[in-house]
């Protein structure tokens, strides 16, 4: 899971590569410790835990598959609306705090 591998070199902010790959690693982490759980026998044998164990590698591969490829488009429009949006909830939610209010004291600084 090398950043200079694999297509999340496309994406121009290391931030967002550096989230992504720890998104990518925690899912694959969740499911092989499901997996491994199942294997160590800590799980009794049914159809629905049978079932749940193959969706922790089937889930994972679809979601690496999907961050991978929209890492390759080369239109990076999604890009600048995730900036957009990030900056519209930071506005957002500093206005909700009070703290940032800076008053003016003509006599201290006057």
């Amino acid at each position: 899971m090398d950043v200079k591998f694999n297509p999340l070199k496309y994406i121009p902010d290391p931030s967002l590569q550096a989230y992504f790959m720890v998104v990518l690693f925690t899912v694959w982490s969740v499911s092989f410790g499901l997996i491994a759980t199942y294997h160590f026998g800590w799980l009794g044998y049914s159809i629905i835990t049978s079932i749940i164990v193959h969706l922790t590698i089937l889930i994972p591969i679809l979601v690496t598959n999907a961050v991978f490829v929209d890492a390759e488009r080369t239109g990076e429009t999604w890009l600048e609306e995730w900036n957009e949006e990030q900056s519209r909830y930071a506005l957002f939610v500093n206005r909700l705090k009070a703290k940032n209010l800076v008053r003016w004291n003509l006599d201290k600084e006057a």
